[in-house]
């Protein structure tokens, strides 16, 4: 089979494609055929060497559509459409940018469409990190306020849909002019360009505050983002397009608004169940959610692929059709 091997951190150059064996499920495994899978952030931050728990050589990708090509339980028959989510995937042990992949069966979650491989590859993380985070972090209720810091990634062009479906006024942010019509055409009720301070204008036009806020960009921005919040609202980070994972000299009581919740979503912690993902294809397959797919690659480009998830020009989703 294909495989891109990271054998050391750095540049999208360091992706190496080579013949290597199709791997053998043992117990509580399963073999999966990789059809397509979408490329995330942390994918990147684990290519530059910022996941020190990651072990070199290594086959990224922390999530995949496919086929079940071998479960030696049985209880996966093969051919069944399955997709994978996390569970130290990419990480721990080799992901998805092959054509083949040994995976827990513990991180599988089967399911049915008639949707093309590109689409369904685009969906397992971006789907599982946006309910999570509005319904299980944020738990959002309609006519609620909702501030995605972050508008343009594809998390939060889909989390626009998924937060308007659900009846809340929502307010996006890009730091880019040019990217504000993207945003109103995804159904944004309100944009406002980013310069990195933007609580001043949210109090303004918001003067009791916002809700509830969804945190995309990080810990660049999060304490921003926290000022922006009602009294009694709440804030999930779940995204670092900042790539910095830590703040300095962090200081919960003068960091944190008094009543204001701090809370994250990680899709490595607590999972979405299948009913919901098998729920939200149907709206794709429906045209109830339209997903935002920026790019598709062959495996063999994933070099490419990642400098244009280096460059942040992408306005939605990039996918891996294998």
């Amino acid at each position: 089979m294909k495989a891109a091997v990271l054998y050391h951190p750095g540049g999208p150059e360091n992706f190496l494609l080579e013949e290597r064996p199709i791997p053998v499920p043992g117990e509580g495994q399963v073999l999966v055929k990789i059809k397509a899978f979408g490329l995330n952030r942390s994918e990147l931050m684990t290519r530059k060497g910022l996941s020190p728990s990651v072990v070199f050589p290594r086959v990224l990708g922390i999530e995949c559509v496919g086929e079940v090509e071998n479960d030696p339980s049985g209880k996966l028959k093969q051919g069944q459409k399955v997709a994978a989510f996390m569970g130290e995937m990419g990480r721990a042990y080799d992901g998805s940018y092959a054509e083949y992949a040994v995976l827990p069966s513990a991180i599988l979650v089967p399911f049915n469409s008639h949707l093309s491989w590109e689409k369904l590859g685009a969906i397992p993380e971006m789907f599982q990190t946006v309910f999570g985070s509005l319904h299980l972090a944020l738990g959002i209720k309609k006519n609620e306020t909702l501030l995605i810091r972050g508008g343009t990634s594809s998390i939060g062009m889909l989390a626009t849909q998924m937060a308007k479906k659900h009846g809340l006024y929502v307010i996006a942010t890009t730091r880019k002019p040019e990217k504000e019509q993207l945003l109103l055409d995804n159904g944004v009720d309100e944009v406002f360009i980013d310069d990195g301070n933007l609580a001043p204008r949210i109090k303004a036009s918001f003067p009791a505050g916002i809700d509830k806020i969804l945190e995309l960009v990080g810990t660049t921005t999060l304490k921003d983002s926290l000022q922006c919040a009602a009294q009694g609202g709440t804030v999930c980070m779940t995204g670092i397009l900042s790539e910095q994972w830590t703040i300095n000299n962090f200081s919960p009581m003068e960091y944190i608004p008094a009543t204001v919740s701090l809370t994250t979503y990680s899709t490595g912690q607590i999972r979405v169940n299948s009913e919901h993902f098998q729920a939200f294809i149907r709206d794709v397959e429906a045209g109830d959610i339209k997903l935002s797919i920026s790019c598709t690659f062959k495996l063999d480009n994933i070099a490419a692929a990642h400098r244009l998830m280096d460059s942040n020009s992408a306005d939605g989703k990039i996918v891996v059709v294998v």
